[in-house]
């Protein structure tokens, strides 16, 4: 992992990270941005070294978004999908070409990849808070991520609660589950992998 991902966000990322949580609650899953430790693992169970398309749901300050960008190839694609106009202010400003920012909704992410151009990815990495929103929407969200992810692909989500684990399983079958302490607050992190079915609602 290259060293570059231990590196702390800055002070006032941190802080616009905070005042956005204080605005924004329901669409923040905490009040801190991701640390490094959790960040690692959620790269090493999406497995970004090998992707070739990565889809990131909320990008926030882009602390994980930086990171997913020094792992992932140098012919690989992020899309990182942000709600939060301050945010994604912040993470345009990341100089990469194999980034494309967008300010929208998780619950549209089939007409997004299809409006770039964009093939089913092979990873989908998700922090945004599914136990604060409503659950028609989280059941939506979780729809298009099983829709879209490839074959084989993966779906990673970070969740300070379970919520994502309940609303996902009946529709992607069992999981893998890991808990990283190293975070404020500590976090499950879940992944679930496509194997050929076909989601319905």
């Amino acid at each position: 992992m290259p060293n570059g991902l231990l590196n702390p966000l800055k002070k006032d990322e941190k802080l616009i990270f905070f005042q956005q949580f204080l605005k924004h609650p329901l669409q923040i899953g905490s009040v801190i941005p991701s640390s490094p430790y959790l960040e690692r693992r959620v790269l090493e169970m999406a497995e970004v070294r090998h992707c070739k398309t990565v889809v990131e749901l909320g990008s926030g300050t882009g602390g994980t978004t930086k990171a997913i960008l020094r792992c992932l190839p140098k012919d690989g694609t992020l899309l990182s999908i942000e709600i939060n106009p301050r945010f994604h202010n912040i993470v345009k400003q990341i100089e990469d070409p194999r980034l494309i920012p967008h300010l929208g909704s998780a619950a549209d992410l089939g007409s997004i990849l299809d409006h770039y151009g964009l093939p089913n990815p092979d990873a989908i990495i998700s922090g945004i808070p599914f136990s604060t929103m409503p659950e028609e929407l989280g059941k939506g969200i979780i729809f298009e991520i099983a829709r879209c992810l490839a074959h084989g692909g993966r779906f990673v989500a970070y969740q300070f609660s379970s919520k994502v684990y309940h609303l996902c399983n009946p529709v992607m079958g069992p999981c893998r589950k890991s808990m990283e302490i190293l975070n404020i607050p500590p976090m499950r992190v879940y992944r679930w992998e496509k194997n050929g079915f076909k989601p319905t609602r």
